[in-house]
């Protein structure tokens, strides 16, 4: 059985990783920051062209989410790895999202059906805001008990909707099959 690889080689990994989401995502023409000049710590305005530009906002909570389904995905696809692999598989196939997130086809899709029509893709910082915060939903679910990370989940899910009309949920949800009575919702129109 292969040796578990140690913090250092695991920390390595996630250097590389980001390192190369940053790549991809600069050979794809992302912005490398905000247009605006500045790379602010929080943007907290979703209707605005500085929305995803900044390192965290509203949508860095969905990415805790997504850590939370990694970790989960991860144990059950690959049950035997060290907990370091399962980690690094899971910040793998997060980069994967932000970089499939970033092409013209998934921005265009956003753009038409969520609520994200002013959505032009992620900065290159914003991204990695976002892989970040995934690794942070990853090792929160790796080390609270389960029932803990769903009821973490759910309460990500009713705040969002409350500050933003937006959560992980609606966002799959008007991705895949959008329903016109959530984006009148969404636009205020609703409710």
């Amino acid at each position: 059985m292969p040796r578990a690889p140690t913090r250092g080689r695991i920390a390595v990994g996630a250097v590389a990783i980001a390192g190369l989401l940053a790549l991809v995502l600069l050979a794809m023409g992302r912005e490398p920051w905000c247009t605006c000049g500045r790379i602010a710590l929080w943007h907290g305005v979703v209707d605005s062209a500085e929305n995803s530009q900044h390192l965290f906002d509203w949508y860095s909570f969905t990415h805790l989410a997504h850590g939370f389904g990694l970790y989960a995905l991860v144990t059950r696809l690959a049950p035997g790895a060290s907990p370091g692999v399962r980690f690094l598989l899971a910040m793998a196939g997060e980069a994967a999202w932000e970089a499939i997130e970033n092409t013209p086809f998934v921005i265009e899709r956003y753009r038409a059906v969520t609520l994200a029509r002013g959505y032009y893709g992620d900065s290159v910082v914003n991204a990695l805001g976002d892989l970040a915060t995934a690794a942070l939903g990853f090792a929160f679910a790796a080390r609270a008990p389960a029932a803990l990370t769903v009821a973490a989940f759910v309460a990500l899910e009713v705040f969002l909707a409350w500050a933003i009309r937006d959560n992980l949920t609606l966002n799959v949800v008007m991705l895949v099959f959008p329903i016109e009575a959530i984006e009148a919702w969404q636009q205020g129109a609703g409710g």
